[in-house]
């Protein structure tokens, strides 16, 4: 049971999804937070993780470390995302079983499901059909992550369960033009144009895919929930609940922004998976619900960005 003095582990603490569960771990009372930064202990080694799991005992573990980026950095590195995601996984679930944790939550991500699968996607999609070519090597990884999940709950009795968060925005992104996610890239994209004037900006792809946009503390919330009332191997989708056009997020941040200029769309760049909203009928049956609309988390994101990246990232 995860009480306030539980020994939790966050992994991926300083991450957009591990920097929101301990913002609410810390709301609703827990001080008992086991946190590490990547110098302190590198995932990929199957030593470091042992050790440390020997030493602290961690009662709750939280996996939300990964190696993650978008289309580009998908494409551009996928040894490394398929690799780095393998050994976290294998090494933090391995470990965590070993030294007796009570339940573990791994963060898989919607990227699994199929690229061609009936809207809204339910967790039984899973490996119905061919991947998204564009981050194949990530989704391959989370699978293993999910499947490995299931095979110590039903070989050890493992209480791992595995949450399938759309995808995410908020504090603590990676804004990162090239290689970050598509909403915290046009973020700083559109307020870089702003402050230069720049007269256009150029979006890759046609602006038609949809996504599933969630904030990063709407996730933590229904993380909780499931840590305290969900216990099977079926994964459960974390979503929004709708869905917006690559086209109209464009727009919409650079309202939000201020950014006044043309917005151009290059079909020439590859799209990725056309069309994906999550079904979070299982996660709503938890009693949790999406508490924060798309406008109001991307005006909330930008604050933030703003007062602690915008001067940073100007120089870069």
């Amino acid at each position: 049971m995860l009480l306030p003095d539980s020994r939790v582990y966050v992994a991926g603490h300083t991450g957009l999804a591990g920097s929101a569960i301990c913002r609410r771990l810390e709301a609703e009372g827990h001080r008992n937070l086991l946190l590490r930064t990547h110098t302190e202990l590198e995932l990929t080694d199957d030593g470091a993780v042992e050790r440390f799991f020997a030493a602290e005992k961690p009662s709750h573990v939280i996996l939300a470390a990964a190696k993650v980026g978008g289309i580009a950095a998908n494409a551009a590195f996928p040894a490394e995302f398929l690799s780095v995601n393998l050994r976290i996984a294998a090494n933090v679930i391995e470990s965590a079983w070993r030294h007796g944790a009570e339940k573990l939550l791994y963060l898989a991500s919607s990227c699994i499901y199929p690229r061609l699968t009936p809207q809204p996607i339910r967790e039984e999609a899973l490996l119905t059909g061919p991947l998204e070519p564009t981050n194949e090597a990530y989704a391959i990884a989370k699978i293993a992550g999910l499947k490995l999940c299931q095979a110590y709950r039903r070989q050890h009795g493992f209480d791992a369960i595995v949450a399938m968060p759309t995808n995410l925005y908020g504090p603590q992104d990676r804004f990162d033009p090239e290689a970050g996610h598509v909403l915290p890239a046009l973020l700083r994209r559109f307020h870089e144009a702003k402050e230069t004037d720049a007269p256009d900006v150029t979006v890759w792809g046609s602006g038609s895919p949809r996504r599933d946009f969630l904030h990063a503390d709407d996730l933590a919330a229904a993380c909780l929930a499931m840590l305290r009332g969900y216990s099977d191997e079926m994964p459960v989708n974390i979503g929004s609940g709708g869905d917006t056009s690559i086209r109209d997020l464009a727009f919409l941040i650079a309202e939000i922004t201020g950014y006044r200029g043309a917005i151009t769309f290059d079909s020439s760049r590859p799209d990725g998976t056309p069309e994906k909203r999550l079904d979070i009928t299982r996660i709503t049956a938890l009693g949790w619900r999406p508490a924060i609309d798309l406008r109001s988390g991307i005006e909330q994101t930008y604050r933030w960005y703003r007062e602690n990246c915008a001067r940073e990232t100007a120089t870069v």
